[in-house]
């Protein structure tokens, strides 16, 4: 693995987008102390949003997996605006509340939220690793099939 986040992400040719701003009355994020929390972000991609739909009616789970890994993006996207581009200073992923739009009898959010998990892993290392919460909704936001926050450890 190489040595810093910023070349993790270029070997998965991952360019973070520049931080969304927030669509109504709340703060994209904040920090307390040591921590950042980062509120909920959409699986926007190239400024639009990447993934609509309901699990098991509408969207597939290897689809959402994409849409959670999105959302991770721009959960570090947000945490590059708030710590002034500096994302070393990340100690530690602490934990990702994953909320996924899903039918009734859907039962797979876990699998859903692997894909932010999994891409939090990759490119943080062991500071990626982190508790969750993966949990159905009857709907999200803008009609997005996922929804993830963050609480982040940092120096």
């Amino acid at each position: 693995m190489t040595d810093s986040i910023q070349s993790r992400l270029a070997a998965r040719n991952i360019t973070l987008p520049e931080a969304a701003a927030p669509a109504a009355n709340y703060l994209p994020y904040a920090i307390s102390g040591s921590q950042l929390f980062i509120s909920g972000q959409l699986p926007m991609e190239n400024g639009a949003l990447a993934v609509t739909g309901i699990l098991g009616r509408d969207v597939d789970v290897p689809t959402a997996q994409r849409a959670a890994e999105l959302c991770a993006i721009n959960i570090l996207s947000q945490a590059k605006a708030a710590l002034g581009g500096d994302l070393e200073r990340i100690v530690r992923v602490i934990k990702l509340n994953g909320f996924v739009a899903s039918d009734p009898n859907f039962t797979e959010q876990h699998l859903v939220i692997n894909g932010a998990s999994n891409l939090m892993a990759e490119i943080l290392g062991d500071a990626g690793k982190h508790a969750r919460a993966a949990v159905g909704m009857a709907s999200l936001p803008l009609n997005a099939a996922v929804e993830i926050d963050a609480v982040i450890e940092i120096r």
